[in-house]
């Protein structure tokens, strides 16, 4: 170790250029070498033991590493040697633009491929003392009231924290919070140095956090933290003189060799750089109380972070220095401490249960101040705040929001949101939120609702309580419950609204609202809405069946649109094939949820489509149409 420690010192001086050559290098790899898994894709049957338990699916070890869906009943432990039988599956790709790739994710473990079991049988129970001793902590964790939150500070497994919570924690900053990381590591070693008294502690503590790296499935920021602490005890012990801003370097360089995607994950990023920074400017802390320090130290780590948090959630909260001053003690000094308490003394479990409520009422408050959100299109550099956000040429987005409706038309700096979809975060790849947020959208202006149904209407309250909405525009009728809880909320917030409107002027723009008569049901009472955008004509459907087809064809003449936004989703009581060879399409969009319940789109539509180009958000993801040189362009984002 000392040999290897002596040539690290020779090589410090050049950490910098080693971690910039390894980038590079990293990038060139990652970009041009495809990964072959060792798995045909075919196989119907597979061995494989279980590595990893999440709250909906296994980590398994056969070959490689796969993903394992399972939804029946039968109770895995870790290390169990399982017979399954299913399919093979690629994982997928985001279908919204700019969002979380999960595909990406999985390749940084060396993931390949999902396998969606129907079957299984469980060959060899674990009898591997270092499982059966990771079983034993799973299984005792799984009596506590606050067990997802147990989970989280002693193994390190998130996968307890549901989505809606990540947000608000990402929303407030203080996500990183939930992984275990220098400061949790430090607490660790502190009480370790407390309770061991003899000579040889310190090889005892490098155990113990080996074996704690194992037992947490060797998550990014343990090992970072762990292996620092390790490599600076014996930089200081035999007197090397590495600066520890170099050993942080050049261990990620070294694990960028190891697995250069990496590279790609938000947690290795994030853990480095702040690592890094902390020890940079350490000289700032000198002499400070611990107010200033804390300060400081929030300040530091907010603003060090800031490009890759920017990056990848196109938001930022200015307030996050100040709740890393109240939540950071709290998490890393209580609750922290608290869960192995707790784990050890079960008598906590109410005490650890009301103060993690305590936690998540305060985060709920304070994710409700939005008075300093700011949101930033997706660009590397800070200083393009205003990018995206006045636009010299019309867009048009339609967006993945599995079986619903959701299209953004963005002129100029105005933004105009036609329908929500029932819910936007129906899995991680597709929110639509973050997708608006990367292209420059900080505000709505008009939000248009086609009409009451949930798949149009159901995302409404969300949207409103997370963008700012200007004015919202309903369709005509008698309101339904769900058009009056969204109505009760803009009343709350002031915002204005409307129905039945024939024209909107954005600009030198109109949008028309094609009004016929008013049905006796929601879907023929759907607001149509055409427009040219730089001499493009866009029609939207929304759920208007044939009846309507028929009254606005007698009523408006209409023909050789260029883009419509098929109605109901493709569904044969709409888009007839007399309404179809009247406005003649040349391309249609159908937004369509993956092996919906309902088969749509509908044979025969599909048919009477045939004339036009086809995109629907089922197979390509999200579609882009963007205007430029008068011509019209399109991009998808297929899973």
């Amino acid at each position: 170790m000392i040999v290897y420690m002596t040539k690290l010192k020779m090589i410090s001086k050049y950490s910098i250029l080693i971690l910039v050559v390894i980038v590079i290098f990293t990038l060139l790899y990652t970009n041009i070498f495809t990964f072959k898994s060792r798995y045909k894709g075919n196989e119907r049957e597979l061995k494989v033991y279980v590595r990893e338990i999440k709250t909906n699916y296994y980590i398994v070890k056969g070959k490689e590493e796969l993903v394992l869906y399972y939804r029946g009943n039968k109770k895995l432990k870790y290390n169990d040697y399982i017979l399954v039988k299913g399919y093979f599956s690629k994982p997928r790709d985001n279908t919204n633009f700019n969002t979380y790739n999960y595909r990406k994710y999985l390749e940084g473990r060396k993931i390949y491929y999902v396998f969606n079991a129907y079957n299984i049988k469980i060959i060899k129970k674990n009898r591997n003392i270092f499982y059966e001793f990771k079983n034993t902590i799973n299984n005792r964790i799984n009596k506590f009231k606050s067990k997802k939150y147990l989970k989280l500070f002693i193994l390190g497994d998130k996968g307890y924290i549901n989505k809606e919570e990540k947000d608000i924690y990402r929303n407030l900053g203080i996500i990183h919070l939930f992984s275990i990381s220098g400061t949790y590591i430090s607490i660790v070693i502190l009480f370790l140095n407390k309770i061991l008294r003899f000579k040889s502690k310190n090889i005892i503590i490098c155990i113990i956090l080996l074996l704690y790296i194992l037992l947490t499935g060797f998550q990014i920021s343990i090992i970072r933290s762990s292996i620092c602490y390790i490599l600076f005890l014996i930089n200081k012990k035999y007197k090397l003189e590495i600066e520890n801003k170099d050993i942080v370097i050049l261990l990620a360089s070294f694990l960028l060799l190891i697995n250069p995607y990496y590279l790609y994950d938000i947690g290795f990023l994030l853990s480095f750089i702040i690592s890094y920074s902390l020890i940079k400017f350490s000289y700032l802390l000198v002499d400070k109380n611990y107010i200033t320090k804390s300060i400081i130290i929030s300040s530091i780590c907010f603003f060090t972070s800031l490009p890759i948090v920017l990056n990848s959630y196109y938001s930022i909260n200015l307030l996050g220095i100040i709740y890393n001053l109240i939540f950071v003690p709290f998490v890393s000094f209580i609750l922290f401490p608290l869960s192995f308490i707790t784990y050890f003394f079960p008598v906590f479990d109410n005490v650890y249960s009301l103060l993690i409520k305590v936690f998540e009422n305060m985060s709920i408050f304070f994710d409700n101040i939005k008075i300093l959100n700011l949101s930033f299109s997706k660009i590397p550099i800070i200083i393009f705040y205003f990018n995206n956000y006045y636009l010299l040429n019309p867009r048009v987005y339609f967006f993945d929001v599995g079986q619903g409706d959701c299209s953004l038309i963005r002129i100029k700096n105005r933004n105009i949101l036609i329908d929500t979809g029932g819910n936007y975060k129906y899995d991680d790849i597709n929110n639509y939120y973050e997708s608006m947020k990367s292209v420059g959208v900080k505000k709505i202006d008009y939000l248009i609702i086609t009409h009451g149904d949930y798949d149009h209407i159901g995302e409404a309250i969300n949207l409103v309580n997370n963008f700012k909405v200007e004015k919202v525009i309903f369709n005509c009728g008698e309101f339904n419950d769900l058009e009056k809880e969204l109505i009760k909320v803009l009343d709350k917030k002031k915002i204005k609204y409307y129905s039945c409107i024939k024209e909107l002027n954005i600009d030198s723009n109109k949008l028309y609202f094609l009004q016929t008569k008013e049905y006796d049901n929601e879907n023929d009472n759907s607001n149509i809405i055409y427009t040219e955008l730089d001499g493009y004509k866009f029609m939207f459907m929304g759920d208007a069946g044939i009846d309507k087809e028929k009254d606005i064809l007698d009523k408006y003449n209409l023909s050789n649109i260029d883009v419509l936004k098929v109605g109901h989703h493709g569904s044969k009581t709409s888009s007839s094939k007399d309404f179809i060879d009247e406005i003649n399409p040349k391309y249609s969009i159908i937004s369509v949820g993956k092996n919906n319940r309902y088969g749509h789109p509908n044979k025969e539509v599909l048919s009477n489509l045939d004339g036009s180009k086809i995109f629907r958000t089922d197979q390509d993801g999200s579609i882009m149409l963007k205007i430029k040189n008068n011509k019209l362009k399109i991009e998808t984002c297929s899973p």
